[in-house]
């Protein structure tokens, strides 16, 4: 099964600025994905977009809700439709007249699975998050504390460990931290106190 796109162009120029309200996002997303862990894994995500633009980008609400909203709906797909993932929902909002950036995140979030190479900070991070994420969290569910008194050096010791999280591609992550130009070490760091906020 192939999830190549294989196109580089995604929505209109004209649709550029354009995104779905929050009620309209949530509607899609319990529409769309049925499967808890899915759905805080997508959750997790949105919210480190938004911690990043916001904390270090320190873009303003309007933008911060452009990243976050990629975050959200970027494994919309996946929980129905896995056989036209990415495909199914970026072809969607590009009815909806979505942003081609916001399109163009989600459709770049796996440039070895879509064939899309990420290009801007909001396509790298959206990479870069995506992967980690998953290993951090499946960590803390293996840890008595969950988050709490979860370090660097615990992750960085899973990551190594092939077999935990087997389904985590440690080369996506290396790959996503190069595009990005951060150190793996200040990704983790970043990582583990956000998203532990959204760990229900």
């Amino acid at each position: 099964m192939s999830l190549q796109l294989n196109r580089s162009q995604f929505g209109h120029p004209d649709n550029f600025g354009r995104v779905l309200s929050r009620p309209e996002a949530e509607n899609l997303f319990h529409d769309w994905v049925k499967n808890p862990r899915l759905q805080l894994h997508m959750r997790q995500v949105a919210h480190l977009m938004k911690c990043w633009a916001a904390e270090t980008l320190h873009l303003s609400a309007e933008e911060q809700w452009r990243w976050e909203m990629a975050g959200l709906l970027h494994d919309a797909d996946w929980d129905q439709w896995p056989e036209q993932h990415c495909r199914k929902i970026i072809e969607h909002l590009e009815q909806l007249q979505v942003s081609p950036d916001i399109l163009r995140a989600i459709a770049s979030h796996g440039p070895a699975h879509f064939g899309v190479e990420p290009v801007s900070e909001m396509d790298k991070m959206l990479y870069a998050f995506d992967e980690l994420s998953g290993l951090i969290h499946a960590y803390s569910l293996m840890r008595p504390g969950g988050y709490e008194g979860m370090d660097l050096k615990g992750v960085k010791k899973r990551l190594k460990e092939k077999s935990f999280a087997a389904n985590v591609s440690r080369d996506d992550i290396d790959d996503a931290c190069q595009r990005a130009g951060i150190l793996l070490d200040d990704l983790i760091a970043f990582i583990i106190p956000r998203q532990a906020t959204v760990a229900a």
